[in-house]
């Protein structure tokens, strides 16, 4: 016999709201404190950075370590299950990097050392390049399923706040940035070439990329810049291309142009490199 949608819909919620209620009964924050306390003292023995507590993270690895105690295993994905970038992202977490620790033991006291003696766990645990940290213990049939969740953060910022960043580093450079962000921006919304209209009369070049540090300009753009050739720069940001899937990133497009005062004319194109 067919299960009705309603009697589908019924079984999900049921399941739903048992995992709420283990999560609840069985939850362990303090073995996720010392957990945190440990990973920083083992981090500061290898001299990496500290981690920072993610909220987010912790969310998705709390619900993890609950789907470990229901499955009594431990894995990193489960039949049915979102791979750890969706989870950490549906969780709210913004990252270029994400990185999973899993663990099972009857003492709370033996889950650090065990990370630390597998060499997959070790270098997540001590990777460098990642800055913040999710833990979620649970407590069941007498033993701790733990997870950490690292990540590398990425800043949640808005289109202005993307091109006022890019700006200020072309300034540094000694070049001039133009106010006027819309001729980069439909320059950032295309794949190739120079939106007609921009910098009529003038020699201009665009560059366009996507990635989540912002703290640098690409090679390519910054040897354009240096050559001297260029006065003024146009900065836009545009939503990112392509499938960056749970990863977070901004696109952008920088046009440089040979001349300092007239931004664009209507209708007219120009060459480009």
């Amino acid at each position: 016999m067919r299960r009705t949608r309603s009697a589908i819909l019924l079984s999900l919620l049921v399941a739903a709201a048992a995992i709420r209620l283990l999560a609840q009964q069985s939850a362990r924050p303090e073995v996720a404190e010392q957990l945190l306390a440990e990973a920083n003292r083992s981090r500061a023995q290898n001299g990496a950075a500290p981690l920072q507590w993610d909220e987010s993270l912790a969310r998705a690895a709390l619900r993890h370590s609950v789907r470990m105690a229901a499955e009594s295993e431990i894995s990193h994905r489960f039949p049915g299950e979102a791979s750890v970038e969706d989870r950490t992202s549906a969780s709210g977490a913004h990252f270029s990097l994400i990185e999973e620790n899993v663990g099972v033991s009857s003492r709370a006291d033996l889950l650090h050392p065990g990370w630390m003696n597998s060499p997959e766990h070790r270098k997540n645990l001590l990777n460098p390049a990642v800055d913040r940290v999710g833990i979620g213990v649970v407590f069941a049939h007498g033993f701790y399923y733990a997870t950490a969740d690292f990540a590398r953060s990425v800043p949640v910022l808005s289109r202005e706040q993307v091109e006022d960043t890019v700006a200020a580093l072309i300034r540094v450079q000694g070049i001039a940035v133009s106010t006027d962000r819309g001729p980069a921006r439909e320059a950032c919304r295309t794949e190739r070439g120079m939106p007609s209209g921009i910098g009529a009369g003038q020699s201009a070049f665009v560059m366009r990329w996507q990635d989540s540090d912002l703290s640098r300009l690409p090679d390519a753009l910054v040897g354009k810049i240096r050559s001297r050739a260029y006065r003024r720069a146009e900065v836009g940001s545009c939503p990112p291309q392509g499938d960056a899937g749970a990863f977070t990133s901004y696109r952008l497009a920088v046009v440089l142009l040979s001349g300092g005062e007239q931004t664009s004319t209507p209708g007219l194109s120009q060459p480009y490199d």
